[in-house]
């Protein structure tokens, strides 16, 4: 069962030109086909002047038979490119093998082109889309998502403040603060850190905080 993906960081919109063609690839992470395409329908309506929308998508598990969503019980591999009008095979299947071998999912990436007079020439047009799209990835980021089992630690007020600083200073990832009658941290422990983890609580807090099991969900990691 994989524990970890990688998806592009957030959305944004990257230009290159190539023999005076402009090429602006827009990526964004999705979690579907749905979220996909409306995402490709926006980059047409930004730029209605432009000759090519070519577009690629990767969602769902990365063949390893899992969820890459905690809200998704059964993901199945989804993988769309469309040349738009180039052609064939010079556009959308050369910007989907990016995504692939950087292995990333649940990401849309449309690339816009404006002609700019001279042909590229089947593979200069693949070189192009392809390096549209490598650019574009390392202009907005990746992300990497990781598969943690959640638990919630509660203290008294008096003893939130210092111990919410030791878990941000820590292995152990914060993933979400309550204040309610007491304080309510939910920790992130990867599946061999849980022992360690509970030593070290009981140690910090003088075996004053209280935890439970919550479930296992996909996190950001920092």
């Amino acid at each position: 069962m994989a524990d970890r993906y990688l998806t592009v960081a957030g959305t944004g919109v990257h230009e290159i030109e190539i023999r005076r063609s402009r090429f602006l690839c827009a990526l964004a992470p999705v979690t579907s086909e749905e979220a996909a395409r409306e995402v490709i329908i926006a980059r047409k309506k930004a730029d209605p002047a432009a000759r090519h929308h070519c577009h690629a998508f990767v969602l769902g598990a990365d063949g390893r038979g899992d969820s890459m969503d905690s809200r998704r019980e059964s993901v199945p591999r989804i993988e769309r490119s469309s040349d738009d009008g180039e052609p064939s095979g010079t556009a959308g299947t050369p910007m989907l093998e990016v995504l692939r071998r950087r292995e990333l999912t649940d990401t849309v990436a449309v690339v816009t082109r404006y002609f700019g007079g001279v042909l590229l020439g089947a593979g200069g047009l693949i070189r192009a889309y392809g390096q549209a799209v490598s650019e574009a990835v390392d202009a907005v980021g990746v992300r990497e998502y990781r598969r943690l089992r959640l638990v919630e630690v509660v203290v008294d007020y008096d003893r939130a403040g210092r111990l919410e600083n030791d878990i941000r200073s820590s292995p152990y990832l914060l993933h979400a603060t309550r204040f309610e009658d007491v304080a309510h941290f939910d920790v992130g422990l990867a599946p061999d850190q849980g022992e360690a983890f509970h030593a070290w609580l009981a140690d910090l807090t003088g075996g004053e905080a209280r935890t439970g099991e919550i479930g296992e969900t996909w996190l950001a990691t920092p």
